[in-house]
């Protein structure tokens, strides 16, 4: 028994440890040169370490809080819908008052990996861009952080909530932690998608035209800023590198910076849920997917797509959606 034991065994643990080995798919060169390119989406956005259940909870209840607008008619999630795209898909946002954004709402799903918040990168990271549109008189357009903060106490279960979420300060219903709170929420808005499956080794998570489209859209130059995990979100570029853009009235991080080098200027869009945010650009001129597309890689590369290229292009932009959004969506 001890020999069978000492012979055995161990020749079933290596016969095992083959039949995975040859089970387990080899990644193919595009699923090699896509890793390389972009990569897939971490796990845990940077902050997240430290948030708490309690601080997530009041976040989410935050984010979906009327009373953080004048007119107790809209809520982050308005213009941020996180059950979609993350988007109100409108080309400029309504104002609790009915006054419209001068930009698209850029998405808030993953927005907490980008390198800055807004089309211009004026906020440093998702708390500071909390507190922008809750005071902006075309937005949700309360008057002061004062009257934001004596609205929020007003509303008896909010009591229980910060004390929870802030169990070490005396006074936790300030202007700061409804912030802090609300870029909690957002940091557990991590997307899953077929195209991260297909790094990950799943060959059938993509279409054949899908990664024709892929493989297109490396070779065409669109990787030159829609590179990284997220395909974008992590620099700046020029609208209109070689061809000007249409719409020369917004002048970007110019408004911001006055360098001249910024006219022009914005944040390289994430394309991840690209097929789900609808219009484009920061303008929200661009109605469709494919027109969005031809315009980028025209004005952006000087280059006229095919219909053919355009097509497998907008494919492989659709593995991009998270999953259960994309499945809701249809």
């Amino acid at each position: 028994m001890n020999y069978l034991r000492k012979t055995i065994v161990p020749l079933l643990a290596i016969v095992t440890a083959f039949t995975v080995s040859q089970c387990k798919p080899e990644k193919t060169e595009l699923m090699k040169q896509a890793n390389l390119t972009f990569g897939t989406i971490p796990e845990v956005m940077p902050g997240a370490e430290n948030d708490t259940d309690a601080l997530v909870i009041l976040g989410e209840k935050l984010y979906h809080e009327n009373g953080l607008s004048a007119n107790d008619s809209q809520s982050c999630n308005s213009c941020h819908n996180v059950n979609g795209g993350g988007v109100d898909n409108l080309p400029v946002s309504n104002g609790a008052f009915g006054d419209k954004g001068g930009r698209n709402a850029p998405t808030v799903l993953n927005a907490g990996f980008h390198l800055a918040q807004f089309w211009d990168g004026r906020a440093k990271d998702l708390a500071e861009q909390a507190k922008g549109p809750v005071l902006n008189p075309v937005e949700m357009a309360m008057k002061s952080e004062a009257d934001v903060v004596a609205k929020i106490k007003g509303i008896a279960e909010y009591q229980e909530l910060f004390a929870q979420a802030f169990p070490d300060e005396s006074d936790p219903v300030t202007y700061d932690n409804i912030a802090r709170a609300i870029a909690a929420f957002e940091r557990t808005l991590i997307t899953s998608d077929r195209f991260d499956d297909f790094q990950n080794g799943d060959d059938a998570a993509l279409t054949e035209q899908e990664k024709e489209g892929l493989q297109l859209f490396m070779s065409t130059g669109c990787t030159t800023c829609h590179s990284g995990p997220l395909l974008g979100g992590h620099m700046y570029q020029k609208s209109g590198l070689v061809n000007p853009y249409r719409n020369q009235a917004d002048q970007g991080r110019f408004e911001v910076t006055g360098a001249e080098s910024d006219r022009y200027v914005f944040k390289v869009p994430s394309l991840r849920n690209v097929a789900l945010t609808a219009p484009y650009f920061h303008d929200g001129k661009m109605a469709t997917l494919d027109e969005a597309v031809q315009e980028m890689a025209w004005i952006q590369l000087g280059k006229k797509l095919s219909d053919a290229e355009r097509e497998s292009i907008v494919a492989f932009l659709k593995s991009l959606s998270d999953k259960e959004r994309a499945a809701n969506a249809q």
